[in-house]
């Protein structure tokens, strides 16, 4: 379930782009991570910064399509969303506050949280899901400077990018268990 609050803005923002205007993908995708943030505030848990820096990015994006550049285009529109999702988790990582911590924390005993290993490997999931985003841009960017590539290869990548990203995070955990002996659930489950 927690994953699926986690990913549900960027699979709409993804869909609504195929089937509406960008102006309104952005706006509904913010819509829904400040229904994550409100879902998680009314449960007692933090905010996050993944879906609080999403909402603004998505929200930003909108504000510029609606007021300055209504034909900005689609893939300007996709790289600025995998532009901003880059930022947030490269800048979770620099403020040494990487993103998937507050999911973590909020999922394990505190005996498991308090383990040396726990933060190391949510710098290490983080980084996995930053190399993600990186990936996923360079793709759009690929499709800007050569237009002669066919849209389902930036698709493809986009998938194979935060499909990968999700089995590591899944992965990761019970790796680091077997090998470390630390405990196996250090982040949600993506089940």
């Amino acid at each position: 379930m927690a994953i699926f609050l986690i990913l549900a803005p960027y699979g709409a923002f993804t869909f609504l782009m195929l089937v509406t205007s960008a102006t309104t993908s952005v706006f509904a995708a913010s819509a829904i991570c400040l229904a994550t943030v409100a879902i998680d505030v009314a449960r007692g848990r933090s905010v996050k910064i993944l879906a609080a820096g999403s909402a603004i990015v998505f929200a930003a994006i909108g504000l510029y399509l609606a007021l300055i550049d209504p034909a900005f285009g689609t893939l300007g529109v996709k790289l600025s969303v995998d532009i901003g999702i880059f930022v947030i988790s490269l800048g979770s990582l620099l403020m040494r506050r990487p993103f998937t911590l507050q999911y973590a924390v909020e999922t394990v005993p505190a005996e498991t949280a308090a383990m040396p290993g726990f933060l190391t490997a949510n710098y290490i999931i983080t980084g996995a899901w930053t190399a993600a985003a990186l990936l996923m841009a360079a793709a759009n960017v690929a499709l800007l400077y050569f237009p002669g590539l066919p849209l389902w290869s930036s698709l493809a990548v986009a998938f194979a990018a935060r499909n990968s990203a999700i089995y590591f995070t899944k992965w990761y955990p019970e790796y680091r268990q077997v090998k470390y002996g630390t405990a196996a659930r250090a982040l949600p489950h993506t089940r």
